[in-house]
């Protein structure tokens, strides 16, 4: 299986709104690196929204496509979390989430009305927002004398790479994120510098 050199994300917030028999849906995508980052946001759309029936939401996280998650929050199984999810995918999206908001509006909408419903919302918060394609990173930990410093950072900028921690005491220690297709020609460079440890991040 190979290995994906890039990922489709969003950058920014989006919110639509969807109106259906007197029902109101209003959809929040947004970026997401981590679950806590949703349950973050979450907790604070519940605070802005305390009159609201449901919170239904998909969110897609990492670039191996196993870390996911739908709920649909009290409304009939399937009829929510999993068409919004459908949303993230049919795009092929991950790092991000979509979060929908339903004020009942006193109408049955029925499992079709409310699949509709939560996919239109995810659909057009989505296409509110503009889709980037990043690389895909692996993190190495750095350890080397300060005195190399300049040659790191040389590495650094050739290869596209982004310093993600960095702490200067006796040594200066780093955490480095690589393109994975870079992977390979950053290490020989690094190994080059000679006195520069590199540990590969699990």
């Amino acid at each position: 299986m190979t290995v994906p050199l890039h990922y489709n994300t969003i950058e920014r917030q989006a919110t639509a709104g969807f109106k259906d028999r007197g029902s109101r849906f209003v959809a929040y995508a947004f970026p997401v690196q981590h679950a806590n980052d949703f349950k973050t946001y979450q907790q604070q759309l519940k605070k802005e929204h305390p009159k609201a029936s449901h919170f239904c939401f998909a969110y897609r996280i990492g670039t191996d496509g196993n870390t996911f998650r739908s709920s649909d929050d009290g409304e009939p199984a399937g009829s929510a979390g999993k068409p919004i999810l459908g949303q993230l995918d049919s795009r092929d999206i991950t790092n991000a989430a979509v979060l929908v908001i339903r004020y009942f509006g006193g109408l049955l909408l029925g499992v079709p009305g409310l699949i509709n419903a939560y996919k239109s919302a995810a659909a057009m918060a989505l296409q509110l927002t503009p889709l980037v394609q990043k690389q895909v990173m692996i993190q190495f930990r750095l350890q080397f004398n300060y005195t190399l410093m300049n040659n790191v950072m040389m590495v650094v900028k050739q290869f596209g790479c982004e310093v993600a921690n960095q702490q200067t005491l006796l040594f200066c220690q780093m955490l480095l994120d690589v393109p994975i297709g870079r992977k390979n020609e950053v290490v020989f460079k690094l190994k080059e510098l000679r006195s520069v440890e590199v540990v590969v991040v699990e």
